[in-house]
């Protein structure tokens, strides 16, 4: 048995949190992935888990090992990969991180025509409204809705993006159309709680200086989705990703306002670590997002 099996079982263990939901998602039995671990460890003369009835931890040794053993495996998938990629076979599995309000909205879409268009890679989605550590969490890309700030990683813009801020005709009858952004703070609104702004809503005035607005309302939500709902119907103004109200918009259903107060420049991107060698397989994917965006926006 090579080093490098024992490795990736041991990797496979730690990502699943677990022996048993491990030996699930690769189709390995349980026992196997711990007779690997156990050979590794004595491979390596050092324990990398405890072990209990119920769950298991890593050691200080294990944390090490682990952050490097993955950067090595993550070396070797891509040297593969690119050997492959010479020869027209670009296969394996892609693990993306992405938001729950990216793959629910229309956009997410594109993720299903890859998963159809290339049925030799296994793309593995986590929905996850946070911002992931992709190194220390063993991810190959992640998809972020913002506007990109100095980081480390590598970024390529997928689609522009903004926000709007929507009311239904109803409301703005009821009461009045805002001026201003001052104004939101004397009337109804929806509160996305899982938008990073909570109940501060971000403006930005004629001399370019931002400022923030309080608002409240009857309703707060963690969810985009649920917002753009009570917003039609009639709960007051709502803070909504363009891509999720702009079909609302079109039907007459929401009504936008203070476009020139909100802030520009955001936009979707597909991000992932620097490293020597791009994965085939994520370069396919990422390219195959860029086309999907270009073609969705003509």
């Amino acid at each position: 048995m090579d080093t490098l099996t024992r490795m990736r079982a041991f990797i496979d263990v730690v990502e699943a949190e677990g022996f048993s939901a491990a030996a699930r998602k690769i189709g390995r039995s349980k026992a196997l992935l711990s007779k690997y671990v156990r050979e590794l460890e004595d491979e390596l003369g050092a324990l990398l888990l405890n072990r209990t009835t119920r769950q298991f931890s890593m050691t200080e040794a294990g944390h090490t090992y682990y952050k490097r053993a993955s950067e090595i495996v993550r070396e070797v998938d891509s040297l593969a990969d690119a050997v492959r990629e010479s020869s027209g076979d670009v296969r394996g599995r892609i693990k993306l991180s992405a938001p729950r309000t990216f793959a629910d909205a229309p956009i997410g879409q594109a993720l299903i025509d890859f998963a159809v268009a290339h049925p030799e890679i296994v793309l593995e989605v986590n929905l996850d409204d946070r911002f992931v550590d992709l190194v220390e969490e063993g991810f190959d890309l992640a998809i972020r809705i913002t506007r990109l700030e100095n980081s480390s990683l590598i970024a390529r813009r997928l689609s522009p993006f903004a926000v709007r801020i929507c009311a239904s005709p109803d409301v703005i009858e009821k009461y009045g159309m805002p001026e201003r952004p001052q104004d939101l703070s004397t009337k109804p609104c929806v509160v996305d709680t899982n938008g990073r702004w909570l109940s501060n809503w971000p403006f930005v005035g004629e001399n370019g200086q931002g400022f923030t607005v309080p608002v409240s309302g009857r309703i707060e939500v963690n969810s985009p989705m649920a917002t753009r709902a009570a917003a039609v119907s009639g709960l007051g103004w709502a803070v909504l990703p363009d891509f999720i109200a702009e079909p609302d918009i079109q039907a007459g259903r929401l009504v936008p306002v203070l476009d020139s107060w909100i802030p520009k420049g955001g936009g979707i991107f597909a991000v992932y670590p620097h490293r020597r060698y791009l994965p085939a397989k994520v370069r396919v994917f990422v390219d195959f997002l860029v086309q999907w965006f270009r073609k969705s926006e003509n």
